[in-house]
Protein backbone atom coordinates (compact mmCIF):
# COMPACT_ATOMS: atom_id res chain seq x y z
CA UNK A 1 0.00 0.00 0.00
CA UNK A 2 1.72 3.42 -0.88
CA UNK A 3 2.13 6.47 1.36
CA UNK A 4 -0.85 8.44 1.66
CA UNK A 5 0.04 12.19 0.51
CA UNK A 6 0.40 14.77 3.77
CA UNK A 7 -2.21 17.65 3.31
CA UNK A 8 0.31 20.33 3.06
CA UNK A 9 1.76 18.56 -0.16
CA UNK A 10 -2.23 18.31 -1.25
CA UNK A 11 -2.57 22.08 -0.57
CA UNK A 12 0.43 22.64 -2.88
CA UNK A 13 -1.01 20.62 -5.94
CA UNK A 14 -4.47 21.33 -5.49
CA UNK A 15 -3.39 25.32 -6.47
CA UNK A 16 -0.09 24.58 -8.41
CA UNK A 17 0.37 28.53 -8.61
CA UNK A 18 1.33 31.30 -6.43
CA UNK A 19 2.75 34.71 -6.81
CA UNK A 20 5.80 33.50 -5.11
CA UNK A 21 7.44 30.04 -5.00
CA UNK A 22 10.45 30.12 -2.26
CA UNK A 23 12.72 27.40 -2.26
CA UNK A 24 14.37 26.47 0.89
CA UNK A 25 13.51 26.39 4.28
CA UNK A 26 15.95 27.24 6.47
CA UNK A 27 16.05 30.68 8.68
CA UNK A 28 16.26 32.91 5.49
CA UNK A 29 13.97 31.34 3.51
CA UNK A 30 11.10 31.00 6.40
CA UNK A 31 11.83 34.35 7.37
CA UNK A 32 11.42 35.43 3.94
CA UNK A 33 7.52 33.09 3.38
CA UNK A 34 6.58 35.16 6.54
CA UNK A 35 7.83 38.87 5.50
CA UNK A 36 5.80 38.49 2.26
CA UNK A 37 2.73 36.72 3.86
CA UNK A 38 2.44 39.37 6.25
CA UNK A 39 2.55 41.51 2.70
CA UNK A 40 -0.58 39.68 1.82
CA UNK A 41 1.05 38.16 -1.12
CA UNK A 42 0.05 34.28 -2.03
CA UNK A 43 3.10 32.51 -1.41
CA UNK A 44 4.55 29.12 -1.27
CA UNK A 45 7.42 27.11 0.61
CA UNK A 46 9.24 23.88 -0.30
CA UNK A 47 12.13 22.87 1.51
CA UNK A 48 14.03 19.88 0.09
CA UNK A 49 14.14 17.99 3.65
CA UNK A 50 12.77 19.27 6.76
CA UNK A 51 12.91 22.62 8.41
CA UNK A 52 15.87 24.34 8.95
CA UNK A 53 17.63 20.41 8.90
CA UNK A 54 20.72 21.93 6.39
CA UNK A 55 22.97 25.02 7.11
CA UNK A 56 20.27 26.41 10.11
CA UNK A 57 20.53 23.59 12.22
CA UNK A 58 24.32 24.26 12.27
CA UNK A 59 24.70 27.50 14.10
CA UNK A 60 26.86 28.19 17.30
CA UNK A 61 23.48 29.22 19.14
CA UNK A 62 25.03 32.55 18.94
CA UNK A 63 23.28 35.87 17.65
CA UNK A 64 26.07 38.20 17.94
CA UNK A 65 27.34 41.57 15.86
CA UNK A 66 30.09 39.65 15.15
CA UNK A 67 33.03 41.67 16.15
CA UNK A 68 35.53 39.48 14.32
CA UNK A 69 34.12 41.26 11.33
CA UNK A 70 35.22 44.39 11.68
CA UNK A 71 38.75 43.51 10.93
CA UNK A 72 37.28 42.21 7.66
CA UNK A 73 36.23 45.90 7.00
CA UNK A 74 32.80 44.61 7.10
CA UNK A 75 31.40 48.20 8.96
CA UNK A 76 27.54 47.56 7.74
CA UNK A 77 27.33 44.10 8.30
CA UNK A 78 28.60 44.59 12.09
CA UNK A 79 25.72 47.36 12.67
CA UNK A 80 23.33 45.59 10.79
CA UNK A 81 24.00 42.44 12.99
CA UNK A 82 24.34 44.22 16.57
CA UNK A 83 21.00 45.77 15.96
CA UNK A 84 18.87 42.64 15.01
CA UNK A 85 20.56 41.00 18.04
CA UNK A 86 19.19 43.78 20.07
CA UNK A 87 15.81 43.59 18.25
CA UNK A 88 15.82 40.22 18.94
CA UNK A 89 16.31 40.27 22.59
CA UNK A 90 13.29 41.98 22.44
CA UNK A 91 11.24 40.30 19.92
CA UNK A 92 12.18 36.56 20.62
CA UNK A 93 12.97 36.51 24.62
CA UNK A 94 11.52 32.97 25.00
CA UNK A 95 14.80 31.93 22.68
CA UNK A 96 17.28 34.83 22.76
CA UNK A 97 19.13 35.99 26.15
CA UNK A 98 21.69 38.39 26.72
CA UNK A 99 25.17 36.18 27.07
CA UNK A 100 28.38 37.19 28.46
CA UNK A 101 31.34 36.50 26.79
CA UNK A 102 34.92 37.33 27.72
CA UNK A 103 38.19 36.85 25.14
CA UNK A 104 41.13 35.03 26.77
CA UNK A 105 44.03 37.54 25.44
CA UNK A 106 47.49 35.50 25.60
CA UNK A 107 49.84 38.92 24.03
CA UNK A 108 49.43 42.99 23.77
CA UNK A 109 50.50 44.14 20.52
CA UNK A 110 50.06 41.41 18.51
CA UNK A 111 48.54 41.42 14.78
CA UNK A 112 48.14 45.50 15.30
CA UNK A 113 50.28 45.80 11.72
CA UNK A 114 49.33 42.14 10.21
CA UNK A 115 45.25 42.87 10.52
CA UNK A 116 44.76 45.70 8.32
CA UNK A 117 48.15 44.50 5.79
CA UNK A 118 45.48 41.43 5.85
CA UNK A 119 42.58 43.49 4.95
CA UNK A 120 43.97 46.40 2.82
CA UNK A 121 46.40 44.46 0.97
CA UNK A 122 46.69 40.46 0.90
CA UNK A 123 42.47 40.07 1.41
CA UNK A 124 43.04 37.15 3.90
CA UNK A 125 45.50 35.13 2.12
CA UNK A 126 49.03 34.69 4.19
CA UNK A 127 49.74 33.68 7.64
CA UNK A 128 47.42 34.95 10.17
CA UNK A 129 48.63 36.24 13.46
CA UNK A 130 47.42 36.78 16.70
CA UNK A 131 45.08 39.08 17.66
CA UNK A 132 46.79 41.21 20.65
CA UNK A 133 44.85 43.19 23.78
CA UNK A 134 45.64 46.65 21.56
CA UNK A 135 43.79 45.36 18.74
CA UNK A 136 41.11 43.80 20.93
CA UNK A 137 40.45 46.64 22.83
CA UNK A 138 40.09 49.01 19.40
CA UNK A 139 37.74 46.55 18.09
CA UNK A 140 35.38 46.61 21.09
CA UNK A 141 35.74 49.93 21.08
CA UNK A 142 34.15 50.46 17.83
CA UNK A 143 31.73 47.79 18.66
CA UNK A 144 30.42 49.38 21.60
CA UNK A 145 29.09 52.38 19.02
CA UNK A 146 27.91 49.96 16.97
CA UNK A 147 26.10 47.88 19.98
CA UNK A 148 24.91 49.65 22.99
CA UNK A 149 21.33 50.33 21.72
CA UNK A 150 20.50 53.23 23.69
CA UNK A 151 23.20 52.03 26.64
CA UNK A 152 21.00 49.19 27.24
CA UNK A 153 23.88 46.99 26.55
CA UNK A 154 26.69 47.04 28.87
CA UNK A 155 29.96 48.77 27.70
CA UNK A 156 33.06 45.81 27.31
CA UNK A 157 35.70 45.57 30.18
CA UNK A 158 38.97 44.83 30.43
CA UNK A 159 40.74 42.60 33.48
CA UNK A 160 44.65 41.95 33.90
CA UNK A 161 45.85 38.48 34.77
CA UNK A 162 45.43 38.66 38.61
CA UNK A 163 41.22 40.25 38.18
CA UNK A 164 40.88 37.12 35.48
CA UNK A 165 42.01 33.95 37.05
CA UNK A 166 40.07 35.53 40.26
CA UNK A 167 37.27 35.53 38.37
CA UNK A 168 37.86 32.45 36.34
CA UNK A 169 40.87 30.31 38.30
CA UNK A 170 40.96 27.60 36.20
CA UNK A 171 41.80 30.05 32.89
CA UNK A 172 45.36 29.12 31.28
CA UNK A 173 47.76 31.01 33.78
CA UNK A 174 49.79 32.75 31.01
CA UNK A 175 46.72 34.79 29.68
CA UNK A 176 47.63 38.14 30.32
CA UNK A 177 44.36 40.00 29.72
CA UNK A 178 40.58 39.12 29.18
CA UNK A 179 38.17 40.83 27.85
CA UNK A 180 34.46 40.84 28.21
CA UNK A 181 31.63 41.92 26.52
CA UNK A 182 27.86 41.19 25.45
CA UNK A 183 26.32 39.60 22.32
CA UNK A 184 23.11 37.08 23.14
CA UNK A 185 22.32 33.49 23.42
CA UNK A 186 20.39 31.42 20.77
CA UNK A 187 19.00 28.96 23.44
CA UNK A 188 16.79 26.84 20.47
CA UNK A 189 17.41 27.99 17.22
CA UNK A 190 15.23 25.55 15.34
CA UNK A 191 12.04 26.15 17.31
CA UNK A 192 12.74 29.87 17.13
CA UNK A 193 12.22 28.99 12.92
CA UNK A 194 9.38 27.10 13.68
CA UNK A 195 7.86 29.90 15.39
CA UNK A 196 8.48 32.17 12.38
CA UNK A 197 7.38 29.55 10.21
CA UNK A 198 4.11 29.16 12.23
CA UNK A 199 3.67 32.89 12.19
CA UNK A 200 3.63 33.12 8.57
CA UNK A 201 1.60 30.43 7.69
CA UNK A 202 -0.99 32.08 10.60
CA UNK A 203 -0.47 36.00 9.23
CA UNK A 204 -0.98 34.45 5.40
CA UNK A 205 -4.22 32.25 5.94
CA UNK A 206 -5.25 30.41 2.89
CA UNK A 207 -2.73 32.11 0.71
CA UNK A 208 0.50 30.85 2.68
CA UNK A 209 1.52 27.21 1.88
CA UNK A 210 4.39 25.63 3.02
CA UNK A 211 5.41 21.94 2.82
CA UNK A 212 9.08 20.55 3.78
CA UNK A 213 10.13 16.91 2.51
CA UNK A 214 9.30 18.69 -1.27
CA UNK A 215 12.01 18.96 -3.72
CA UNK A 216 12.81 21.61 -6.52
CA UNK A 217 14.05 18.67 -9.36
CA UNK A 218 13.24 20.37 -12.33
CA UNK A 219 11.89 22.82 -14.75
CA UNK A 220 9.29 22.77 -17.35
CA UNK A 221 8.68 25.55 -19.46
CA UNK A 222 7.66 28.14 -17.04
CA UNK A 223 6.51 25.63 -14.13
CA UNK A 224 9.01 24.58 -11.54
CA UNK A 225 8.57 21.07 -10.88
CA UNK A 226 8.45 19.46 -7.53
CA UNK A 227 9.01 16.34 -6.10
CA UNK A 228 7.62 14.65 -2.98
CA UNK A 229 10.40 12.96 -0.98
CA UNK A 230 7.91 10.75 0.81
CA UNK A 231 5.72 9.79 -2.24
CA UNK A 232 8.18 10.37 -4.82
CA UNK A 233 5.15 12.28 -7.16
CA UNK A 234 6.22 14.62 -8.82
CA UNK A 235 4.09 17.38 -9.99
CA UNK A 236 4.38 21.22 -11.30
CA UNK A 237 3.54 24.75 -10.00
CA UNK A 238 4.22 27.82 -11.43
CA UNK A 239 4.81 31.24 -10.03
CA UNK A 240 5.06 35.62 -10.74
CA UNK A 241 8.27 35.18 -9.11
CA UNK A 242 10.95 32.38 -8.27
CA UNK A 243 13.39 33.20 -4.56
CA UNK A 244 15.84 30.49 -4.35
CA UNK A 245 16.64 30.57 -0.68
CA UNK A 246 18.69 27.19 -0.63
CA UNK A 247 21.52 28.42 0.88
CA UNK A 248 25.02 26.65 0.16
CA UNK A 249 22.62 24.38 -2.29
CA UNK A 250 22.05 27.64 -4.40
CA UNK A 251 23.84 26.91 -7.54
CA UNK A 252 22.29 23.07 -7.23
CA UNK A 253 19.21 24.55 -7.17
CA UNK A 254 19.68 27.31 -9.35
CA UNK A 255 20.95 24.62 -11.67
CA UNK A 256 18.22 22.20 -11.46
CA UNK A 257 16.06 25.54 -12.40
CA UNK A 258 18.12 26.04 -15.67
CA UNK A 259 19.78 28.22 -14.18
CA UNK A 260 23.23 27.84 -13.65
CA UNK A 261 25.55 30.00 -11.63
CA UNK A 262 28.50 30.20 -9.52
CA UNK A 263 27.84 32.31 -6.36
CA UNK A 264 28.05 29.76 -3.79
CA UNK A 265 31.58 28.79 -2.05
CA UNK A 266 30.53 27.43 1.46
CA UNK A 267 32.72 26.46 4.61
CA UNK A 268 32.35 23.97 6.54
CA UNK A 269 31.76 24.13 10.60
CA UNK A 270 31.60 21.46 13.01
CA UNK A 271 30.97 21.44 16.78
CA UNK A 272 30.65 19.00 19.75
CA UNK A 273 28.24 18.89 22.70
CA UNK A 274 30.18 17.86 26.11
CA UNK A 275 29.01 16.78 29.14
CA UNK A 276 31.92 17.58 31.22
CA UNK A 277 30.62 19.28 34.46
CA UNK A 278 34.15 20.04 35.62
CA UNK A 279 34.38 22.56 32.15
CA UNK A 280 30.87 23.86 32.67
CA UNK A 281 32.04 25.03 35.61
CA UNK A 282 35.29 26.66 34.81
CA UNK A 283 33.16 28.81 31.86
CA UNK A 284 31.62 30.60 34.99
CA UNK A 285 28.13 30.73 32.68
CA UNK A 286 29.86 32.76 29.93
CA UNK A 287 31.04 32.07 26.33
CA UNK A 288 34.75 31.83 26.07
CA UNK A 289 35.16 33.38 22.54
CA UNK A 290 39.04 33.48 21.33
CA UNK A 291 41.67 33.05 18.64
CA UNK A 292 43.15 29.44 18.75
CA UNK A 293 46.76 29.43 18.09
CA UNK A 294 46.24 28.51 14.10
CA UNK A 295 44.25 32.48 14.19
CA UNK A 296 40.82 30.58 13.87
CA UNK A 297 37.95 32.10 16.10
CA UNK A 298 36.54 29.24 18.48
CA UNK A 299 33.89 29.48 21.42
CA UNK A 300 33.62 27.57 24.28
CA UNK A 301 29.92 27.82 25.14
CA UNK A 302 27.76 26.77 28.19
CA UNK A 303 24.47 26.00 26.88
CA UNK A 304 21.55 23.08 28.31
CA UNK A 305 23.90 21.83 30.86
CA UNK A 306 26.45 20.45 28.78
CA UNK A 307 29.25 22.57 26.98
CA UNK A 308 29.74 23.44 23.15
CA UNK A 309 32.67 23.76 21.48
CA UNK A 310 33.28 25.23 17.59
CA UNK A 311 33.53 25.50 15.20
CA UNK A 312 36.10 24.85 12.38
CA UNK A 313 36.24 26.70 8.98
CA UNK A 314 37.70 24.49 5.77
CA UNK A 315 36.51 24.67 2.14
CA UNK A 316 33.76 22.01 1.83
CA UNK A 317 31.49 20.42 -1.15
CA UNK A 318 27.67 20.89 -1.26
CA UNK A 319 26.70 17.81 -3.19
CA UNK A 320 28.78 15.73 -0.19
CA UNK A 321 27.77 14.33 3.02
CA UNK A 322 29.04 16.37 5.88
CA UNK A 323 30.10 15.39 9.70
CA UNK A 324 32.82 16.12 12.30
CA UNK A 325 35.70 14.34 11.66
CA UNK A 326 37.98 13.10 13.88
CA UNK A 327 41.02 15.77 13.18
CA UNK A 328 38.14 18.20 14.18
CA UNK A 329 37.52 16.84 17.60
CA UNK A 330 41.22 16.60 18.15
CA UNK A 331 41.53 20.43 16.98
CA UNK A 332 38.79 20.88 19.47
CA UNK A 333 40.42 18.89 22.43
CA UNK A 334 43.31 20.96 21.58
CA UNK A 335 41.62 24.43 21.90
CA UNK A 336 39.85 23.62 25.22
CA UNK A 337 43.78 22.35 27.14
CA UNK A 338 44.55 25.78 25.10
CA UNK A 339 42.55 27.96 27.36
CA UNK A 340 41.43 25.20 30.19
CA UNK A 341 44.89 23.54 30.53
CA UNK A 342 43.86 21.83 33.77
CA UNK A 343 40.88 20.05 32.95
CA UNK A 344 40.97 16.94 31.11
CA UNK A 345 38.62 16.45 28.27
CA UNK A 346 38.08 13.24 26.22
CA UNK A 347 36.09 11.70 23.59
CA UNK A 348 33.95 10.22 26.93
CA UNK A 349 32.88 13.69 27.62
CA UNK A 350 31.67 13.91 23.76
CA UNK A 351 27.54 13.58 23.99
CA UNK A 352 26.64 14.95 20.53
CA UNK A 353 28.34 16.34 17.43
CA UNK A 354 26.76 18.17 13.94
CA UNK A 355 28.62 20.10 10.90
CA UNK A 356 27.23 22.04 8.09
CA UNK A 357 27.96 24.46 5.20
CA UNK A 358 27.87 28.11 5.56
CA UNK A 359 26.14 29.67 3.12
CA UNK A 360 29.53 31.85 2.22
CA UNK A 361 29.89 33.61 -1.50
CA UNK A 362 32.51 32.12 -4.05
CA UNK A 363 36.07 33.12 -2.17
CA UNK A 364 38.46 31.73 -5.08
CA UNK A 365 42.12 32.13 -2.55
CA UNK A 366 40.59 34.26 0.31
CA UNK A 367 41.12 32.25 3.53
CA UNK A 368 38.39 30.47 4.83
CA UNK A 369 37.87 32.46 8.07
CA UNK A 370 38.18 36.01 5.75
CA UNK A 371 35.43 35.04 3.53
CA UNK A 372 33.01 37.93 3.76
CA UNK A 373 29.47 36.76 5.85
CA UNK A 374 27.95 39.92 4.42
CA UNK A 375 24.76 38.64 1.72
CA UNK A 376 23.52 40.05 -1.70
CA UNK A 377 20.75 39.28 -3.91
CA UNK A 378 20.96 38.08 -7.37
CA UNK A 379 18.37 38.56 -9.82
CA UNK A 380 18.43 36.68 -13.16
CA UNK A 381 15.41 34.94 -14.99
CA UNK A 382 14.32 31.41 -16.03
CA UNK A 383 11.72 31.49 -18.39
CA UNK A 384 10.96 34.87 -18.08
CA UNK A 385 10.03 34.45 -14.85
CA UNK A 386 12.17 36.49 -12.38
CA UNK A 387 14.45 34.20 -10.08
CA UNK A 388 15.74 35.99 -7.14
CA UNK A 389 19.02 33.90 -5.28
CA UNK A 390 19.75 34.54 -1.85
CA UNK A 391 23.85 34.36 -1.52
CA UNK A 392 25.10 34.58 2.02
CA UNK A 393 23.04 35.52 5.45
CA UNK A 394 23.25 34.41 9.11
CA UNK A 395 21.19 33.64 11.65
CA UNK A 396 21.39 36.72 13.35
CA UNK A 397 20.45 38.75 10.29
CA UNK A 398 17.77 36.69 9.43
CA UNK A 399 14.90 39.51 9.64
CA UNK A 400 16.97 42.07 7.77
CA UNK A 401 17.62 39.60 5.16
CA UNK A 402 13.61 38.62 4.28
CA UNK A 403 13.63 41.82 4.50
CA UNK A 404 15.23 42.83 1.32
CA UNK A 405 14.26 39.47 -0.09
CA UNK A 406 10.82 40.18 0.23
CA UNK A 407 11.09 44.01 -0.55
CA UNK A 408 12.95 42.62 -3.89
CA UNK A 409 10.02 39.98 -4.61
CA UNK A 410 7.37 43.17 -4.23
CA UNK A 411 9.21 45.29 -6.47
CA UNK A 412 9.24 42.52 -9.02
CA UNK A 413 5.36 41.91 -8.83
CA UNK A 414 4.91 45.54 -8.78
CA UNK A 415 4.04 46.31 -5.53
CA UNK A 416 5.18 48.06 -2.44
CA UNK A 417 6.64 46.09 0.78
CA UNK A 418 4.34 47.54 3.37
CA UNK A 419 4.89 45.87 6.70
CA UNK A 420 7.93 45.63 8.94
CA UNK A 421 8.72 43.05 10.62
CA UNK A 422 11.00 44.85 12.70
CA UNK A 423 9.07 45.12 16.24
CA UNK A 424 6.90 42.15 15.53
CA UNK A 425 7.16 39.13 18.35
CA UNK A 426 8.01 35.72 17.16
CA UNK A 427 5.95 33.01 17.63
CA UNK A 428 5.82 32.50 21.64
CA UNK A 429 8.09 35.69 22.16
CA UNK A 430 4.76 37.58 22.34
CA UNK A 431 3.34 38.55 25.57
CA UNK A 432 6.07 36.84 26.97
CA UNK A 433 6.81 37.86 30.71
CA UNK A 434 10.50 38.98 30.95
CA UNK A 435 10.63 39.29 35.20
CA UNK A 436 10.06 36.55 37.62
CA UNK A 437 6.80 37.86 38.65
CA UNK A 438 5.47 38.17 35.59
CA UNK A 439 6.46 34.20 34.64
CA UNK A 440 4.20 33.33 37.96
CA UNK A 441 1.79 35.66 37.32
CA UNK A 442 1.70 33.79 33.45
CA UNK A 443 1.77 30.29 34.87
CA UNK A 444 -0.96 31.19 37.22
CA UNK A 445 -3.27 32.65 34.27
CA UNK A 446 -2.30 29.61 31.30
CA UNK A 447 -1.62 26.65 33.75
CA UNK A 448 -4.88 25.15 33.04
CA UNK A 449 -5.00 22.81 36.12
CA UNK A 450 -1.43 21.64 35.84
CA UNK A 451 0.98 21.60 38.12
CA UNK A 452 2.36 25.24 38.19
CA UNK A 453 6.34 23.60 37.45
CA UNK A 454 5.18 22.10 34.37
CA UNK A 455 3.41 25.28 33.19
CA UNK A 456 7.00 27.18 34.06
CA UNK A 457 9.13 23.91 32.10
CA UNK A 458 6.61 24.58 28.88
CA UNK A 459 6.78 28.76 29.02
CA UNK A 460 10.49 27.86 28.87
CA UNK A 461 10.32 25.45 26.36
CA UNK A 462 8.04 27.11 23.92
CA UNK A 463 7.63 31.11 25.33
CA UNK A 464 4.04 31.96 25.10
CA UNK A 465 2.53 29.47 22.98
CA UNK A 466 2.93 26.58 25.37
CA UNK A 467 -0.76 27.85 26.36
CA UNK A 468 -1.32 25.71 23.21
CA UNK A 469 0.26 22.92 24.70
CA UNK A 470 -0.69 22.33 27.86
CA UNK A 471 -4.34 22.54 26.42
CA UNK A 472 -3.10 18.76 24.45
CA UNK A 473 -1.77 17.51 27.78
CA UNK A 474 -4.40 16.14 29.89
CA UNK A 475 -4.08 17.18 33.86
CA UNK A 476 -2.60 14.89 35.67
CA UNK A 477 -0.72 13.07 32.90
CA UNK A 478 2.44 11.25 34.04
CA UNK A 479 5.81 12.16 31.84
CA UNK A 480 7.23 9.44 29.49
CA UNK A 481 8.78 6.92 31.70
CA UNK A 482 12.36 6.95 29.95
CA UNK A 483 12.15 10.94 28.32
CA UNK A 484 11.28 12.80 31.33
CA UNK A 485 10.02 16.12 31.50
CA UNK A 486 8.53 15.04 27.75
CA UNK A 487 4.42 13.89 27.78
CA UNK A 488 3.18 11.81 25.22
CA UNK A 489 0.34 14.16 24.38
CA UNK A 490 3.16 17.05 24.11
CA UNK A 491 4.91 15.01 21.79
CA UNK A 492 1.79 14.08 20.02
CA UNK A 493 1.03 18.28 19.84
CA UNK A 494 4.43 18.12 18.17
CA UNK A 495 4.01 15.91 15.59
CA UNK A 496 0.52 17.00 14.89
CA UNK A 497 0.72 20.54 14.26
CA UNK A 498 4.39 21.03 13.81
CA UNK A 499 4.85 19.01 10.18
CA UNK A 500 6.55 15.86 12.09
CA UNK A 501 7.54 13.11 8.81
CA UNK A 502 10.01 11.68 10.35
CA UNK A 503 11.55 10.76 13.96
CA UNK A 504 14.45 12.39 13.07
CA UNK A 505 12.23 15.68 12.76
CA UNK A 506 11.23 15.60 16.69
CA UNK A 507 14.65 14.20 17.93
CA UNK A 508 16.80 16.44 16.04
CA UNK A 509 14.44 20.01 15.79
CA UNK A 510 11.09 19.93 17.31
CA UNK A 511 13.46 19.24 20.77
CA UNK A 512 16.56 19.59 22.14
CA UNK A 513 16.41 15.52 23.17
CA UNK A 514 19.52 14.55 20.89
CA UNK A 515 21.52 17.46 21.21
CA UNK A 516 21.86 16.88 25.40
CA UNK A 517 22.90 13.50 24.85
CA UNK A 518 21.90 10.04 26.75
CA UNK A 519 19.15 8.86 23.86
CA UNK A 520 18.69 5.29 24.07
CA UNK A 521 16.66 2.97 21.80
CA UNK A 522 13.82 2.78 24.42
CA UNK A 523 13.57 6.80 24.35
CA UNK A 524 13.20 6.40 20.76
CA UNK A 525 10.73 3.98 21.02
CA UNK A 526 8.37 5.69 23.52
CA UNK A 527 8.60 9.02 20.94
CA UNK A 528 7.82 7.46 18.12
CA UNK A 529 4.87 5.63 20.05
CA UNK A 530 3.99 9.20 21.48
CA UNK A 531 3.97 10.80 17.45
CA UNK A 532 2.62 7.75 15.94
CA UNK A 533 -0.77 8.00 17.09
CA UNK A 534 -1.12 11.47 15.66
CA UNK A 535 1.04 11.17 12.21
CA UNK A 536 -0.95 7.37 11.71
CA UNK A 537 2.42 5.61 12.19
CA UNK A 538 1.57 1.71 12.69
CA UNK A 539 3.78 -0.42 14.67
CA UNK A 540 5.96 -1.46 11.68
CA UNK A 541 6.56 2.33 10.61
CA UNK A 542 7.47 2.86 14.35
CA UNK A 543 10.02 0.80 13.82
CA UNK A 544 11.60 1.74 11.25
CA UNK A 545 11.24 5.50 12.02
CA UNK A 546 13.25 3.99 15.23
CA UNK A 547 15.95 2.35 12.58
CA UNK A 548 16.65 5.10 11.01
CA UNK A 549 17.14 7.49 13.65
CA UNK A 550 19.18 5.39 15.23
CA UNK A 551 21.71 5.27 12.11
CA UNK A 552 21.20 9.01 11.53
CA UNK A 553 22.14 9.72 14.85
CA UNK A 554 25.43 7.34 14.48
CA UNK A 555 26.27 8.64 10.96
CA UNK A 556 25.84 12.35 11.31
CA UNK A 557 26.16 13.19 15.09
CA UNK A 558 28.52 10.19 16.59
CA UNK A 559 26.03 9.55 19.17
CA UNK A 560 26.26 5.25 19.57
CA UNK A 561 23.39 5.03 22.27
CA UNK A 562 25.79 4.61 24.87
CA UNK A 563 24.49 7.38 27.64
CA UNK A 564 21.77 6.49 29.89
CA UNK A 565 18.99 9.47 29.91
CA UNK A 566 20.20 12.58 31.88
CA UNK A 567 17.14 15.65 32.47
CA UNK A 568 18.81 19.15 32.07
Amino acid sequence: MGQAERAEVTRLRERPHADVLVIGGGINGIATFRDLALQGVDVALVERGDYVSGASSASSHMVHGGIRYLENGEFRLVKEAVTERNRMLRTAPHYVQPLETTIPIFSTFSGILSAPFRLLVTHGRGKRRERGALLIKIGLVIYDLFSRDGGTVPRHRFRGRTRSLEELPELNPGIRYTATYFDASMRDPERLALDVLHDGLADGGSRARAANYVAAVGRNGAAVRLRDAETGAEFEMTARVVVNASGPWTDLTGGALGAPSRYMGGTKGSHIVLDCPALLEATGGRELFFEHSDGRIVLIYPLRGRVLVGTTDVDADPAAPVVCTDDEIAYFFDLIGHVFPSIPVDASHIVYTFAGIRPLPRHDDTAPGFVSRDYRIEQSAVAGIPLLSLVGGKWTTFRAVAEHLSSRTMAALGRAHAVSTARLPIGGGKGYPRTARGRRDWVSANAQGHDPAIAAALLERYGTRASDVLAAIPVGAAELELVPGYFAAEIAHIARTEHVVHLTDIVLRRTGIAFVGGVTEGMLRQLAEAAGEAVEWDAERQEAEVADTVEVLRRDHRVEMEHSWQTT
